[in-house]
């Protein structure tokens, strides 16, 4: 058996997850923590690139991160679970690396000009925004990480990394590994309002919702347009609810919803009804987690100091060795 992968990942802290981090991300690290060795930030120096106006909230945001991510099945024992701004080696890396990244490099992300387009209401012609790639390639950098699981909306900031590192190699020896993404394949897992989930939409079901919320939240949810009367037929590969149904539901739940939505012998309720349950159900064991957790708050602090600690340990060894091929020391 060949030796384990670094693997690395992270999220920003804006706010409680949904079922679109928990089939987009967590699930994937949580199975990589079984067969590798495992490292996943709370990247709350990120969030400072499109949020530095306004900190207030920051602080709960990364205690409810620890919550979810543990309740979902991250383990400390198997993982290194830390916080970003702890570990200031991210800091000094991501200087250094400035020194030898051509601008263009970043302003040709394709993230830059599209979030830039999305955020308009916010001033993003920061230093801190632009160079948040190069921030991302330290982080990854830092810890030598073989690997890092991703959607392929975030290949190019890999691909971007790769590019960083094989520069940096080839003025000072050969420092860093090329890191290499992991492809996640991501379910279509659609917001209350058919667009894609999001909390920024107000559209999430979120991991820490009630039963009655998450009941309330997909009796309201859009259904294919085509049904506007409960005697109208309806196409469910153009309902969002039937692409949680595809998730949550089994496949004769599925026959039946089909059979039911084309003829209309079923209404948009009867057909939301099961998926509700099997939702719910899914979710009851990350709610008693949750509500275990909750009661001692001190235990999350000592778990994000202990794992901040460890990645500091592995990030000074690395500095060491940046510092002597770049002569500084």
């Amino acid at each position: 058996m060949g030796a384990k992968k670094t693997i690395l990942s992270g999220m920003r802290p804006t706010g409680k997850l949904h079922l679109g981090h928990l089939h987009g991300a967590l699930k994937n690290w949580i199975a990589l923590q079984e067969k590798h060795d495992c490292l996943f930030f709370i990247a709350d120096w990120h969030a400072l690139t499109t949020d530095y106006a306004d900190t207030t909230g920051l602080r709960e945001n990364i205690v409810e991160m620890v919550i979810d991510w543990l309740s979902c099945g991250l383990d400390p024992t198997k993982s290194i679970i830390f916080q970003q701004s702890q570990v200031k080696e991210h800091a000094e890396l991501s200087l250094l690396l400035g020194m030898v990244v051509p601008l263009p490099w970043l302003e040709r992300c394709p993230t830059y000009k599209e979030q830039q387009e999305a955020l308009a209401d916010r001033m993003l012609s920061t230093y801190g925004f632009l160079g948040y790639p190069l921030l991302q390639t330290a982080d990854i950098l830092i810890y030598k990480a073989d690997s890092v699981p991703v959607g392929i909306d975030q290949v190019p900031h890999i691909e971007l990394a790769r590019e960083i590192a094989r520069r940096f190699n080839n003025f000072y020896g050969e420092v860093f590994p090329l890191p290499e993404p992991i492809l996640t394949e991501v379910p279509k897992i659609p917001g209350t309002d058919g667009r894609k989930m999001s909390k920024s939409y107000g559209n999430a079901i979120l991991l820490s919702d009630s039963a009655a919320e998450v009941e309330q939240k997909i009796k309201t949810m859009v259904t294919d347009p085509a049904r506007k009367r409960r005697i109208d037929p309806g196409n469910p590969e153009a309902c969002p609810v039937f692409d949680l149904h595809k998730i949550y539901t089994t496949k004769d739940v599925h026959e039946w919803a089909i059979d039911g939505c084309t003829t209309a012998k079923i209404g948009c309720l009867d057909c939301k009804k099961p998926l509700i349950e099997a939702i719910n159900k899914a979710l009851e064991p990350i709610r008693k987690k949750r509500q275990e957790l909750e009661k001692d708050k001190k235990k999350l602090v000592d778990i994000l100091a202990s794992g901040s600690a460890s990645a500091r340990a592995r990030a000074q060894k690395t500095m060491e060795e940046v510092r002597k091929a770049m002569r500084l020391e």
